[in-house]
């Protein structure tokens, strides 16, 4: 590729200019300009009034502008269109081909089954003769209904296409931003965040780039997300003041990203009354707190009147709670979802509670139990617009864990399960580790045992009532959005998740690869595609190959998480996770002999992880304390597994970094080059967690390496 070629590549993979004077362009991530050449080269009519409907038409200009095409927006001539967007209440329009084909689309519509409406977001795309037709019922719908037409590129409007109907199983999809306001003395801009800067607070104050914000909001949209908290869950000084007198900071971010439908929340904190309101307590049942937190809450829906509602972390690692009154987090929650019901609002209250000042010499001490020893008991006592927010395991987000028990424990409570889209301990958006394979296992796996209901029901409860999906945001200032170019899979996998958890990841992946990459912006798409898919596709199981063996987890460097530290939590406050000596490894989680939390588990699984002999793999050494010559299912030995997974996990890694240098040349050289530098990095680390791993494990067993490889 010559350098003329490689300026005309970029120009079709970076936005065209900066979306603000002072900063530098942007990536366009899943939506370059090139993904819109199909609906852009169409004629386009679209139909209906309202704000995300004016969203509709500026995207459709656009593209249009670009690409040859035309739009009309209603009232318009008899004119002939390919491609009809409209609103299924809106007026009759005299135009005959119009009207035909919104009549093919409810046709359609009333072929599918399933009841005539589409809800909010739901939308309907269906052919009549050479017209395409998308119709739903409310702006939202044609929103997401354009995303998916861009999406499907020139196969949405191939005249045999047939009808097809799209509604989110989950009514809320949500992003976490851990962002501070003020830059923390130890956690900098952003808590856990691998991508630079907020994109939403610098210094203390607002960033000021809203421009960036919308393009944000956009992407999500593009992704089917509607929600996102916008500070961070440990909520200091600074950030309490977005309730109150920094409200109208809030608010513009609001104002920036509704065009894409995106409802703002906020975390705010359970001493808000104390801190803010200059009472003597925080009590949930005092009358002068219940009054003080209707009335800030009324003054939060008077100027930002879409507002989504709070989100709590609440006695746990330090925040604040009920707690100090003697009060339960039923007693918690409720109080500040009594203060949101009037406006609609919901509240999300974080089961991440534990006890992080335990003595490890204490083993029946457990993190593992905390979330249902403290939540169980409460199901059935929290109001209806209470969203009790779980981790989808038992500890903290790591890349192997059981389901959290907790998800089959509350049957009458509203359960969101919590995701971490930022790469805490899967390798911080240095390593390429694509997480969908892994959520959708969470979301596939079934408490009651095989064939019952699974988690992704839990989350969508009855008609679409459940607490949804969430996730913590990996997205910052960075050019790239998520650090490593590869990590805005993970973010566009989320939204496609959680639109339906039933989705194959895999399927999932493809889709963001062509949008990313557009065959017409690549040299050789298809050796562009393959290379992708056989980067990325295993990629969380070879992070999980060269880290923490057999579900034990935790095995970091203290503080930052990042790289291999066999025994840095292994004697703190914050918890034991491995136990290893010279005759074994695991912590004995059984209800027999160890803390019994194997036994919160619904009895099939509580029988099956009870006993090695039943534990799956992946899982024993979670659940089980074990020699390290017990024989896995595998038919390897724990110990020989542990020697064989990391020598494995270091070889794919380089594999990893052989084949990406074949795309030299072939995308976006900035794309290329950052990745390169992402993949040396991946190689340094990996190699380093494989032979502080190995050694640390030889030294404790004693057992050499039955292949006789370098151990030291």
């Amino acid at each position: 590729m010559n350098a003329e070629e490689s300026v005309e590549l970029e120009q079709l993979m970076f936005v065209e200019e900066p979306i603000d004077g002072d900063e530098p362009r942007v990536h366009p991530a899943w939506l370059p300009p090139e993904a819109f050449r199909s609906l852009g080269s169409r004629r386009i009519l679209l139909h209906g009034e309202g704000l995300l409907v004016d969203t509709v038409l500026t995207e459709v200009s656009r593209a249009c502008a670009r690409y040859g095409g035309r739009v009309w927006h209603s009232p318009s001539w008899d004119v002939d269109v390919d491609l009809v967007l409209a609103l299924r209440d809106a007026a009759e329009l005299p135009n005959p081909a119009v009207e035909a084909a919104r009549a093919a689309g409810e046709a359609a519509l009333v072929e599918l089954g399933g009841g005539g409406t589409l809800g909010d977001e739901g939308f309907v795309l269906a052919q009549a003769g050479d017209v395409t037709v998308l119709l739903a019922d409310a702006p939202a719908g044609l929103l997401y209904g354009l995303f998916h037409v861009v999406r499907l590129c020139a196969a949405a409007f191939d005249p045999a296409r047939p009808p097809e109907r799209h509604r989110p199983a989950l009514r809320r999809r949500m992003l976490n931003h851990w962002d501070n306001v003020a830059v923390h003395p130890v956690m900098g801009q952003v808590e856990r965040g691998y991508a630079g800067g907020s994109i939403f607070w610098r210094d203390g104050r607002p960033r000021g780039d809203l421009a960036r914000v919308r393009e944000y909001g956009r992407l999500l949209a593009a992704c089917g997300v509607n929600a996102i908290s916008v500070n961070n869950v440990n909520v200091a000084r600074t950030e309490a003041l977005l309730l109150t007198e920094r409200l109208g900071d809030v608010a513009e971010i609001a104002d920036a990203l509704r065009p894409y439908g995106i409802r703002v929340h906020l975390s705010v904190s359970f001493a808000a009354p104390v801190v803010l309101g200059g009472l003597p307590t925080a009590d949930p049942l005092d009358e002068t707190v219940r009054a003080w937190w209707a009335a800030t809450t009324r003054r939060v829906y008077d100027r930002i009147p879409d507002f989504g509602g709070y989100l709590v972390k609440a006695d746990s690692e330090g925040q604040p709670g009920p707690f100090t009154y003697g009060r339960d987090h039923a007693d918690g929650a409720n109080l500040l979802a009594e203060a949101l019901a009037p406006h609609g609002g919901v509240v999300h209250w974080r089961a991440f509670v534990y006890n992080h000042h335990q003595d490890w010499r204490d083993r029946s001490t457990d993190r593992a139990r905390a979330a249902y020893d403290h939540f169980a008991p409460l199901d059935g006592r929290f109001r209806t617009n209470v969203v009790v927010q779980v981790k989808f395991g038992p500890v903290d987000f790591q890349a192997r864990e059981p389901v959290s028990p907790v998800l089959a424990a509350m049957p009458a409570t509203r359960l969101a399960v919590e995701l971490q889209v930022t790469q805490e301990y899967t390798g911080q958006q240095r390593h390429v580790c694509h997480l969908g394979p892994w959520w959708s296992e969470v979301l596939r796996f079934a408490p009651w045992g095989p064939g019952g209901r699974t988690i992704a029901d839990v989350v969508a409860g009855e008609a679409a009532a459940g607490g949804g999906l969430v996730a913590v945001a990996n997205v910052g200032d960075d050019l790239f959005w998520t650090g490593h170019p590869l990590a805005q899979a993970n973010l566009y996998t989320f939204g496609r998740l959680a639109w339906d958890p039933r989705r194959d990841p895999t399927a999932i992946l493809d889709e963001w690869i062509t949008l990313t990459f557009p065959p017409s912006a690549t040299a050789d798409a298809e050796l562009v595609r393959r290379t992708l898919h056989e980067i990325m596709d295993d990629s969380w199981r070879t992070y999980e190959r060269y880290t923490a063996p057999l579900g034990v987890g935790f095995m970091v460097n203290p503080g930052d998480h990042y790289g291999p530290g066999v025994d840095g939590y292994e004697y703190t406050r914050w918890g034991t996770y491995h136990f290893a000596d010279r005759d074994g490894v695991g912590v004995d989680r059984s209800r027999a002999s160890g803390t019994g939390f194997a036994g919160q588990y619904p009895p099939y699984w509580a029988e099956v992880y009870e006993s090695p002999e039943s534990c799956p793999d992946e899982l024993l050494l979670f659940f089980h304390h074990v020699p390290y010559g017990h024989v896995l299912h595998s038919g390897s030995t724990v110990i020989q597994h542990i020697y064989d997974t990391h020598f494995a996990g270091v070889e794919e890694v380089m594999a990893m970094r052989r084949r990406w240098q074949a795309l030299t040349g072939m995308i976006d050289p900035s794309v290329c080059e950052r990745v390169a530098e992402r993949l040396d990095e991946q190689v340094r680390c990996a190699t380093e967690w494989r032979d502080q791993i190995n050694t640390y494990f030889f030294r404790k067993s004693g057992v050499p390496d039955e292949r006789g490889r370098d151990i030291y």
